[in-house]
């Protein structure tokens, strides 16, 4: 059986993850932005939680972790690398890394560019991939500590996954993303349904992510900036790709 996934609302515009082996009956959440959404999630399914993974540091994916773990006595998981800045770890984690979760094995991804630290969970089995604000619905995070190389490199690792991959990302950006992306290319029309899809679903409270890999290879301009439509938008024909993404950043960050 595969795994469960649960989708939850938390703050402002953040997500956090259930993911649940109803073989094991192991759950765990993936980023805890405030606690009580997921208790009440927790209660409504009644599972146990018995993991807290962390993508990275930032206080909007932590804030809820220390009275998570109070109550449920969940393990925390993250990058060794930010030990020092995430609530304290039961499990340390680094690039390459497995877990073993149920029937499905996690593997961790290094994908500096947000954050020098930051880490995503591929479950392969099940086609999940959760990548923090790292690559995000139709976007990706502003370089906060990395540079726009580290960001190109992680973007290019993490759109190497299978192309029917759910992308599990952690804000409620795709509209505001996508707008930017038919600023790049006005005339792409698969960027032009999907904001459509989005504004349908926003308009009956639905999320927007998770969102297939396949369908942001063909409308998230920072996957695409090797393509030759991209390149010639930003007037960048002939430049390597890498430079080619760090414009589109510039261009977003100025949106």
């Amino acid at each position: 059986m595969a795994l469960e996934l649960v989708t939850i609302p938390c703050l402002a515009d953040n997500y956090a993850y259930l993911i649940h082996d109803p073989v094991s009956g192991r759950t765990a959440v993936v980023d805890v932005p405030e606690t009580a959404p997921i208790l009440r999630e927790l209660t409504f399914r009644e599972w146990t939680l018995s993991d807290i993974f962390l993508t990275h540091h930032h206080d909007d994916h932590i804030l809820g972790v220390a009275e998570l773990r109070r109550i449920t006595g969940a393990r925390v998981w993250g990058a060794g690398a930010d030990r020092h800045r995430l609530p304290r770890l039961d499990e340390v984690l680094g690039a390459g890394d497995e877990i073993n979760f149920g029937t499905d094995t996690g593997i961790v991804i290094d994908v500096p560019g947000h954050t020098l630290g930051h880490i995503a969970f591929y479950f392969a089995k099940a086609g999940l991939a959760f990548t923090g604000d790292s690559l995000m619905a139709g976007g990706c995070g502003r370089l906060f500590e990395g540079g726009p190389d580290q960001m190109w490199a992680t973007l290019t690792k993490l759109a190497a996954l299978p192309p029917e991959t759910l992308i599990c990302s952690g804000h409620e950006y795709t509209a505001s993303n996508l707008r930017f992306a038919a600023s790049i290319e006005p005339e792409n029309p698969a960027i032009m349904a999907r904001i459509m899809r989005v504004a349908k679903a926003r308009a009956e409270g639905r999320a927007t992510v998770p969102s297939r890999l396949m369908g942001e290879l063909q409308t998230n301009p920072f996957l695409r900036a090797g393509e030759p439509a991209v390149k010639a938008a930003v007037g960048l024909d002939d430049a390597a790709d890498a430079v080619v993404f760090a414009e589109l950043r510039a261009r977003k960050d100025r949106f």
